[in-house]
């Protein structure tokens, strides 16, 4: 009998605005009620980023550790995951492009993972994705890697290898073949992104052939694509994701008036082409995860 699926909601990311949704938590207090919310409604794991007073993206460990905090004190069980992310783009002058710009955010790796050893959650995501994106690109060397992965695995917390293209994969199979990972890795397949992985079925299959044997794995799509990945990801076998971050909308026109009612579609979803949704009691078991108690930093 196949394990149960694994939903996974992203409630806000740090690209999508508030201009573009008056839906998108802001707040300590929001994100973490959107955490719960859409616990309640069937996810087993929250993937936070966290935002300044104003909306834009932030990276201040104050801002994870309320989230945290919120999250460890309320009654409802929940499996987090925090964002590592944020820190590698990289946006070149136009005068000069060896020269940063405004709005590059490229910072030493330890700084990526300040809140990971501080905070200790059960997993966090780790990117091994170079690539354009937007206005910046996006540069996650190996060495860089290598020194946020150390980290994250030496405080006891399991990464989720987020890949945008086949190559991030195969980046993430040496170090796995290297030790510099521990296995079975867990794998984010990430589809829709404009100059990454294109979401198409095609796509999703080839990617997943690649991963190493006895891999956990989820993919989504990005935008329009969210729901129709979501279908193929659980056809081949895989787990999922939805949320805010990832796709604004419901249906096409209809803004997603909360992360809970993107959660609640992917349940039944997947409950339609019959599967069942794992709790969060099971995922643990399936990702042999543990909790853990912050550093006193």
């Amino acid at each position: 009998m196949a394990d149960p699926t694994i939903i996974t909601c992203a409630v806000t990311g740090n690209i999508t605005s508030p201009s573009q949704t008056p839906y998108l938590p802001i707040t300590p207090e929001q994100i973490a009620n959107a955490c719960l919310e859409a616990t309640r409604a069937g996810a087993a794991i929250v993937h936070i980023h966290v935002r300044h007073p104003d909306g834009g993206p932030s990276m201040e460990l104050s801002h994870y550790r309320e989230v945290v905090e919120r999250l460890r004190a309320a009654d409802d069980d929940v499996i987090i995951n925090l964002t590592t992310g944020p820190g590698g783009r990289f946006i070149p002058s136009e005068d000069d492009p060896k020269t940063a710009a405004p709005g590059t955010t490229l910072l030493r790796p330890e700084l990526r993972v300040e809140h990971i050893a501080a905070l200790r959650p059960e997993i966090c995501s780790l990117d091994f994705n170079t690539m354009y994106s937007g206005t910046s690109v996006v540069i996650n060397t190996p060495r860089n890697l290598a020194i946020m992965a150390d980290i994250i695995q030496n405080a006891g917390v399991v990464p989720e290898l987020e890949v945008f293209d086949t190559g991030d994969i195969q980046l993430a199979n040496h170090f796995l073949q290297e030790g510099r990972l521990d296995g079975p890795a867990l794998f984010q397949i990430v589809l829709g992104v404009r100059y990454g992985a294109i979401a198409t079925p095609e796509t999703l299959l080839y990617m997943k052939s690649l991963l190493p044997t006895g891999s956990h794995w989820a993919a989504f799509g990005v935008g329009r694509f969210e729901f129709p990945m979501l279908a193929q990801a659980w056809l081949a076998g895989g787990h999922v994701r939805v949320g805010l971050e990832d796709n604004i909308y419901l249906e096409k026109g209809v803004l997603a008036e909360s992360n809970t009612v993107l959660v609640q579609k992917a349940v039944r979803i997947v409950k339609e082409l019959g599967g069942t949704i794992a709790t969060v009691g099971e995922t643990r078991e399936i990702l042999k995860l543990k909790k853990q108690l912050p550093t006193a930093i």
